[in-house]
């Protein structure tokens, strides 16, 4: 059966959690005083467009694209009971995330409601523009749709739709590759080896992340699982997006070096969703400091009209056993290029070998980020979605 075991936490787990991400005060603070300004410019540029003819047949086919997946998702689930949409004001955000955390309600909604009121909020159509990929990006994970394993992925299943559209046309980015990771429910991540994150199975591990190509309208999806929480970070999701990028014929992974890196970003969860989550097993045995919204390092409680992290989300049934369909539109610059940006850093890489570590990663001490290692990703078959079971879990785990 899915979703067997979970990691456990230990002193030196909470003693020192992901001690890669650093980065100096004043430098953040600049860099979200640009965000903020990138933010703005990117919305201008979607209002210009989004009253177009192709932008208003693109939100028709994404209401009845995210109906259809929520019927499908139910029926599949044997889900009878009327889902819950959560419901929130956008012009509120700022003061709800930052001061209140308790300014919106939940919605019991029926057959008979409008599929647009449920399914036509676009979020803002801009997540907070690029930002840190964290220290534990991995180059070279599994093309595959569903990144949950047999072990350490237990938690509340979450169905996720990124829909990216090009600020500067309104139309829907086709051809991208999207990298998706997030820690397990006990605030680990897979895949890599240090301090504060000493995952089962060590490099080799895989569990919660994966890569899928964005479609004709733009969209990929992922099933995976709401993310747990870590000491220093509020809740989030990771993303990643490659554009132009060649393809290893002989393993389906993307080649190392080669396209652009056109954005950067992070999904975070609200204050009383989280909370609701945690309430649960096996959140409720990770007992890391949880850091909110509003004291994120990224001070994403900025966010306003101009951008939003938070997607939408509902209960496919009643409860959170049942699972969440959360969906969010993307809206970035298809021509930036982040490779060369000191927040691109490849910890570690992954090929048929199994994993192993970048040891020029800015996370383990070394100087760079982004670049490849002096020997590419070796060619060969392409990994199994199963985690390896070759490298025991380190002692400290």
């Amino acid at each position: 059966m899915r979703f067997s075991g979970f990691l456990t936490l230990t002193a030196a787990t909470l003693a020192l959690a992901h001690p890669g991400e650093k980065h100096d005060p004043a430098a953040l603070k600049r860099d979200i005083h640009a965000r903020d300004v990138q933010a703005i410019k990117a919305r201008q540029a979607l209002d210009a467009c989004s009253s177009s003819n192709e932008a208003v047949q693109l939100n028709q086919r994404n209401i009845a694209r995210r109906a259809q997946t929520t019927r499908e998702l139910r029926k599949n689930r044997g889900i009878t009971a009327n889902p819950q949409k959560w419901r929130r004001d956008l012009a509120a955000l700022e003061e709800w995330e930052a001061i209140d955390h308790n300014k919106t309600g939940i919605l019991n909604f029926s057959p008979n409601t409008p599929e647009e009121a449920i399914f036509g909020g676009n979020t803002s159509a801009i997540l907070a523009p690029t930002i840190t990929d964290g220290p534990y990006y991995v180059w070279g994970e599994i093309t595959r749709q569903d990144v949950r394993e047999d072990q350490y992925c237990d938690g509340v299943d979450l169905f996720l739709e990124v829909q990216y559209i090009d600020v500067n046309t309104c139309r829907p980015v086709q051809g991208a590759f999207v990298d998706i990771w997030n820690a397990n429910a006990t605030g680990i991540y897979s895949g890599i080896v240090a301090t504060g994150n000493e995952a089962a199975d060590g490099w080799d591990s895989t569990y919660l992340r994966g890569i899928q190509e964005s479609d004709e309208d733009g969209i990929v999806t992922f099933q995976t699982i709401f993310p747990g929480h870590y000491e220093g970070r509020a809740t989030h999701t990771h993303l990643l997006t490659h554009l132009n990028s060649s393809v290893n014929r002989n393993n389906g992974t993307l080649e190392v070096g080669t396209g652009s890196v056109a954005h950067i970003g992070q999904l975070f969860w609200n204050e009383v969703l989280r909370s609701a989550v945690e309430e649960t097993s096996p959140y409720n045995t990770n007992t890391q400091d949880i850091t909110t919204n509003a004291d994120d390092m990224w001070s994403i409680e900025q966010a306003s009209d101009e951008y939003d992290p938070f997607p939408e989300y509902v209960y496919l049934g009643q409860g959170l056993s049942d699972g969440l369909f959360a969906w969010i539109q993307i809206g970035i610059n298809a021509s930036a290029d982040y490779t060369d940006n000191s927040y691109y850093s490849i910890a570690a890489y992954f090929d048929e070998n199994g994993g192993h570590q970048n040891t020029d990663s800015s996370a383990f001490g070394g100087g760079s980020g982004g670049e490849a290692p002096s020997g590419a990703a070796p060619s060969g078959a392409i990994p199994s979605g199963e985690a390896p079971s070759g490298t025991a879990a380190p002692s400290s785990v």
